[in-house]
């Protein structure tokens, strides 16, 4: 046996693709065969060997489509498994007076192009073993069970050989050997071949890459930093989700960090996800593919738990794939969990998931409600957690979205009130998204608005916030009007209390100095005044809820308020200052 020379030469990593570098190949010559082939003549789908000195064939093999009318003397000479089928057929050729036997080999590993080497092996001739076709031959050679027991330098051993040089020695040709496993997978696992390759790549990638580095490779060093964490990952985004787990699963047990790994399953599952998207948009819904459906389920089981090891978008990404495509439930809980504890450290933009459908909105608001929701129902059990900074999150996120012309007002309200009341100090963020919802959405009906409008508190909008509000004629008249009265009932009350709470106080401080009956005489005549004052103030609400009964009436009859908005803030200051007048409204405090 004498084996061709093999490249030995160093790659240069890159982060295009697994080509590239030199190519591995071995020349292999087994023992003087018994028969020599003098010419292997294909028509179609037929092999004929030809002999010297010549033989009629007596053995046909067929491997799928294919036919190959060979010799029994140099088959079995190298395989048991012909051997055995050969024997055992033997009985049923004496019966039918046929020299001939046939052999279906449907199920060999590598089909009619790993058969073709096997009998050029066979024969005698010269094999070429490469990175693409050595593992298919590999397996095929196991299955005719081509053993150094039968002899010695058989297939098996040769291709084993070689192999496990490609695999220890390139990095590119390790890829084109996990690459050719896809076709033969279940063998290949057998023998255990995606796991070497996997083992391999792990750890190359956990190395320094100057390792595989020339001499005339020159880089600073902050590309080399930038190179070391993830110049192997454009590789391994080609390999099929089984093969990536596997590298990705030798890879922790080498103890690769986290972010790493995090970052890795990222990237595959960016340039997976582009194609699965292509296939959502292509296809209906109810017509997604089942392994669609188990590739997002291995990606989630495989995420590192650390913190930081994954970013919150990406996380958001594989929750909304993972719903379309109706995954575990459980699978899902956990996602919207961990999500719901990144809240704090996100930004609004974090939060914008696209959606699939024409017809829906453009970002999945649904999505991001369940997550909010996620983090409310934990907020208790964690003393910790920041409930403003999701408050200002979440009103961000609102004005992100607000414009989208197909977000349905529901959806909107669902998330406005996905956190509790004490979650926001101030409210002007909360109106501003609100009230560029409902520009954006001109064809709200007066309840929409109003539902909309109900989660906002007059005390905690500030002052330009609430004149904002008073001049605004795309709110609901209700709640403008709501709005005007407390206004009034806020602000002129508060400056003349200050006035009247002066007063109270020097006269106490007269009294005082006067002596206790001149004071005593004093207190009981602010008791009686304040008296009067809090019986004035029940007769100015009285006249108030009057004025906003009307309003309502001519809301009923159809008053167009938007086109008489002035008209109705004036007819409700005037009111307010009637009511003022007669009932002596200075005199009321707070």
């Amino acid at each position: 046996m004498t084996e061709g020379r093999r490249n030995l030469n160093r790659e240069i990593p890159t982060c295009g693709s697994v080509i590239g570098g030199k190519r591995n190949k071995c020349v292999i010559f087994p023992v003087k065969s018994s028969l020599v082939a003098e010419s292997m003549d294909r028509s179609t789908k037929n092999w004929i060997v030809q002999t010297k000195p010549a033989y009629e064939s007596d053995l046909i093999v067929r491997v799928g489509d294919f036919s190959f009318h060979l010799h029994k003397l140099p088959m079995v000479a190298r395989s048991k498994y012909l051997n055995r089928m050969i024997i055992r057929n033997s009985s049923h050729e004496v019966q039918k007076n046929n020299s001939v036997s046939t052999i279906e080999l449907d199920n060999l590993p590598g089909g009619a192009m790993a058969f073709e080497l096997v009998m050029k092996f066979c024969y005698g001739w010269k094999v070429d073993l490469t990175a693409k076709n050595v593992a298919p031959l590999y397996c095929a050679a196991h299955f005719l069970e081509m053993t150094d027991d039968l002899t010695q330098g058989n297939l098996t051993s040769k291709a084993e050989a070689f192999m496990s040089f490609v695999i220890s020695s390139s990095w590119n040709d390790t890829f084109k050997v996990l690459k050719s496993c896809e076709s033969i997978s279940r063998c290949a696992n057998q023998l255990h071949i995606p796991k070497r390759c996997s083992e391999a790549i792990a750890f190359k990638a956990c190395m320094n890459p100057e390792v595989f580095c020339n001499n005339d490779y020159n880089v600073d060093n902050v590309k080399l930093e930038v190179v070391a964490d993830n110049w192997w990952f454009a590789d391994v985004s080609v390999l099929r989700i089984d093969h990536f787990i596997e590298v990705i699963e030798s890879g922790k047990r080498r103890g690769m960090r986290s972010e790493v790994i995090g970052s890795c399953i990222a990237h595959w599952t960016m340039r997976w996800f582009s194609s699965a998207v292509n296939g959502l948009e292509n296809s209906t819904l109810q017509h997604l593919n089942k392994l669609r459906s188990v590739t997002v389920e291995s990606l989630i089981r495989i995420l590192p738990f650390e913190e930081n090891s994954v970013t919150s978008s990406f996380l958001l990404h594989i929750l909304k794939l993972g719903s379309v495509m109706k995954i575990d439930s459980e699978l899902l809980t956990i996602l919207e969990s961990r999500l719901a504890m990144m809240l704090e450290k996100c930004d609004a933009s974090d939060l914008l998931v696209k959606n699939y459908g024409e017809d829906d909105s453009v970002y999945d608001v649904a999505i991001v409600t369940r997550v909010v929701k996620s983090y409310a129902a934990h907020i208790s059990d964690n003393s910790q957690s920041n409930l403003l900074v999701v408050g200002r999150l979440v009103d961000d996120y609102l004005m992100l979205v607000a414009r989208d012309q197909n977000l349905r007002a529901d959806c909107f309200q669902v998330l406005v009130e996905a956190l509790p009341q004490n979650a926001r100090v101030c409210f002007d963020n909360l109106y501003r998204a609100i009230d560029m919802y409902l520009k954006a959405h001109p064809e709200l009906t007066e309840e929409e608005r109003t539902c909309l409008c109900s989660s906002l508190k007059y005390h905690k909008l500030s002052q330009a916030a609430r004149e904002h509000i008073m001049r605004n004629d795309r709110l609901p008249l209700k709640y403008t009007t709501s709005f005007i009265l407390l206004e009034q009932v806020m602000t002129r009350p508060r400056a003349e209390f200050g006035m009247s709470n002066g007063q109270t106080k020097s006269r106490v401080m007269m009294g005082e100095s006067r002596g206790g009956s001149s004071w005593m005489m004093s207190s009981q005549k602010e008791i009686s005044r304040m008296k009067r004052e809090v019986e004035t103030m029940k007769g100015q609400l009285n006249d108030i809820q009057m004025c906003k009964t009307k309003l309502e009436g001519q809301v009923k009859k159809g008053f167009n308020y938007k086109k008489n908005f002035a008209s109705v803030r004036k007819i409700v200051c005037l009111g307010f200052n009637s009511a003022k007048m007669n009932i002596g409204f200075a005199s009321f405090s707070t």
